[in-house]
């Protein structure tokens, strides 16, 4: 034997490193000799076992699905090969483990069993084959049934006379957990079968589950009241179902879905299904909930189409599956196929390639994004998920880490799914054995040194430096872009090119580019270069409420920054100005002056709104008065809709106010005048519709300058 080996009862480190051990074996395709067969295949029963206990009895595993169905499949080919050692209850030979003693024993009146697993087409059709020669040449090619196998917890219902009377875990397949206060919490398990003639005794099969958005509340609501959370949808259903207090229970999102039936006795006049199709319509009929994406087709190739089609399909769905189920269709053939010690031959589960795989968190690294988000990430030893070499995986933000308790050296689980970027889902608690250090997000930026900001309502922690190199691209493409600056010329890819080169290394740089310095860039021939030029010029005139939008500063969208230039009229009034100064215009809240005192709170932000002022930029709006006799909108109740030719919208709000009338944002009785520009909408329909006057910007600035009422 080599390497330490795993007793029953051992830490849990021991039992991860015997797993680890045994894998490779696997991998390896190895055989032990005979003289070392029966302690390898003891061992190897025993590890099982205890892998068995910590996800039957104690919700807890701590191996992968992957990992463990490897194991299994190892200790059959073992087993296989030494028949002498393949005792009765060896973990091939049975279905989970014990039942908990604090849960009344219940006896299933026929045994649940296992199913055995296919990893790839081959193995479908080999089970089909075998399925073909048991049934004998002269029968015909059955059909097979395919129904989504969903990752919850196996349960069995006992009506008797239509009613509800036991309910029932898997436990070791014989004998499971008596859960019936529970159960009858489960909006989707009836109390009362709602055919008129039930069966007089009937055991219906399903799965208790959790769906993913309801999982996801669940855990939110446990988070905030300081209480456990669950690590994923089928820890959740596993642990609420299996409470002492019903309660509890009742208060979990808890789904049931029914699959098959054990034991019946029909009614005189009524009649059971012959077929899996018939039986998924028969237990709609008895109220309960089949999974609607059954299906029954003709040969093995359309079966592993099947299977495939639902790997990438997966998670578009609202709760999680494992695999597919397939199953022989018609009643009397499974008869004839029978069954073997732990599972039906007519039936086998395909398993899905795996999604979830365990190994070493080596250290946090921490991101910066485009808009300053500092996001941690998780490095790992490489491993392998679905076929992908994974190396690096997100931990989203600060608190899912704490929450979690994942720490660096930590034996963690990854999950990877489709295309989505793998992600930690948390650490293997049995296997920390030495003391970690708990994590903390640094406090200061990683790319330029600037203490990070967490607003008190939001999870992320952010950068507000408008000089930090990980942000500057997408801060120069946006200070550039259309609604802001429109500097023509100026997108991504150039934006990118100065940045890369150090051509540009602050947003005011863009003022002190040359001709020349353009040239030196890939892409630029003399003109470009100076019509560039040009228009880095031109945009040193936009008015002050666009270049507020170009800073970038979070929650000041352009419609906010409009706003706020109404308000204050100069750019350095409005930063400087403090929250509940900001928070006093109206329309604007907490989140986004506290975005601003923020921003300005940084020395980099102070010193471009100082070189921007020297470079001549428009700061501020020269507010338009007029003496009292020249207001010709006084009285007037103005609403603006649509893009206008000239004016920003704040700009047509200022000139009207100037002129003694008052803006508003909806259109109501009261409204006299409505000055509609491009793409106008619901507003102008509903203008005319009361009969306001409706003008265009020509006809509101003639009406301002010359005092006349249009007619």
């Amino acid at each position: 034997m080599d390497g330490q080996r795993y007793t029953p009862g051992g830490p849990a480190a021991l039992l991860i490193q015997a797993s680890e051990r045994l894998l490779s074996k696997a991998s390896q395709a190895d055989m032990p000799a005979p003289d070392e067969a029966a302690a390898r295949i003891i061992e190897l029963q025993e590890v099982l076992r205890a892998h068995n206990e910590a996800y039957h009895t104690h919700d807890a595993p701590i191996i992968t699905d992957a990992g463990y169905d490897q194991l299994l499949a190892l200790l059959r080919r073992w087993e296989d090969a030494y028949p002498t050692y393949q005792h009765a209850d060896s973990p091939t030979q049975r279905v989970g483990s014990a039942p908990l003693d604090r849960f009344e024993k219940v006896a299933h009146p026929e045994a649940l069993l296992s199913l055995s697993n296919a990893f790839n087409a081959e193995d479908i059709h080999a089970w089909y084959e075998r399925c073909l020669r048991g049934l004998g040449p002269e029968a015909a090619p059955p059909e097979i049934s395919v129904e989504l196998k969903l990752d919850g917890l196996a349960v069995a219902l006992t009506y008797e006379d239509g009613r509800l009377v036991q309910a029932a875990t898997r436990g070791d397949g014989q004998v499971g957990e008596g859960i019936l206060a529970n159960a009858r919490t489960i909006r989707s398990i009836p109390w009362k079968l709602t055919t008129e003639s039930p069966p007089r005794t009937i055991e219906v099969r399903g799965e208790v589950y959790m769906r993913k958005s309801a999982f996801a509340q669940m855990n939110a609501r446990l988070a905030a009241r300081g209480e456990k959370t669950f690590a994923n949808p089928r820890n959740g259903a596993a642990g609420s179902l299996r409470q002492l207090d019903s309660q509890i229970t009742a208060s979990r999102p808890l789904t049931f879905t029914a699959y098959g039936i054990g034991p019946a006795t029909p009614a005189p006049a009524s009649s059971l299904p012959t077929t899996q199709d018939a039986l998924l319509a028969y237990l709609d009929a008895l109220g309960f909930v089949p999974n609607p994406h059954a299906a029954v087709l003709r040969t093995p190739e359309e079966a592993v189409a099947y299977c495939t089609r639902w790997i990438d399909r997966r998670p578009s769905l609202d709760y999680e599956i494992d695999g597919v189920v397939l199953k022989i269709n018609a009643f009397a053939a499974r008869e004839t196929l029978g069954q073997i010690a732990h599972a039906p031959r007519w039936a086998i589960a395909y398993k899905f390639p795996a999604q979830e795989a365990q190994t070493t968190l080596l250290d946090i690294g921490i991101s910066v994004g485009r808009t300053g988000v500092i996001k941690p990430e998780a490095v790992l030893a490489p491993v392998s998920i679905g076929g992908v070499t994974v190396q690096r995986a997100t931990l989203h933000n600060e608190d899912y880490i704490t929450t979690r308790d994942i720490r660096i050296g930590d034996r963690v689980t990854v999950k990877r799914a489709g295309d989505v970027i793998p992600a930690v889902i948390g650490p293997v608690r049995a296997a920390r054995t030495t003391p970690l250090e708990p994590w903390q997000m640094p406090s200061e930026c990683p790319a330029c040194g600037s203490a990070l900001h967490r607003d008190a309502e939001e999870a992320d922690v952010y950068c507000r430096s408008s000089d930090c190199p990980a942000q500057f691209v997408r801060q120069l493409e946006h200070f550039a872009s259309r609604d802001a600056l429109d500097i023509e010329g100026m997108g991504s890819k150039l934006a990118e090119q100065l940045a890369a080169s150090g051509t540009v290394r602050h947003l005011g740089g863009i003022f002190h580019l040359s001709v020349g310095d353009l040239l030196a860039l890939e892409g630029f021939a003399q003109k470009k270069a100076e019509n560039l030029v040009a228009g880095i010029a031109a945009s040193k005139v936009r008015p002050p409420e666009r270049l507020l939008f170009a800073l970038g500063i979070r929650h000041v969208g352009k419609t906010v920054a409009e706003t706020l230039i109404d308000h204050f009229l100069d750019i350095r009034d409005l930063v400087a100005a403090s929250e509940e100064a900001i928070m006093a215009v109206p329309g604007v809240g907490p989140q986004i002056a506290s975005s601003i005192v923020s921003w300005y709170g940084v020395a980099e932000n102070r010193r471009l709104i100082d070189e921007l002022a020297d470079l001549g930029m428009t700061l501020r709006r020269e507010a338009v008065v007029a003496s009292a006799d020249q207001q010709p909108l006084q009285g007037e109740t103005a609403v603006l809709t649509g893009t206008l030719p000239t004016l920003s919208r704040a700009e047509a709000a200022a000139r009207i106010k100037a002129a003694g009338g008052t803006v508003t944002g909806s259109v109501s009785k009261a409204t006299t005048i409505l000055v509609a520009g491009e793409k106008a909408g619901s507003k102008l329909t509903k203008a005319a519709a009361l009969g306001i006057r409706i003008l265009d910007e020509a006809a509101l600035l003639a009406w301002i300058d010359s005092g006349i009422r249009p007619d």
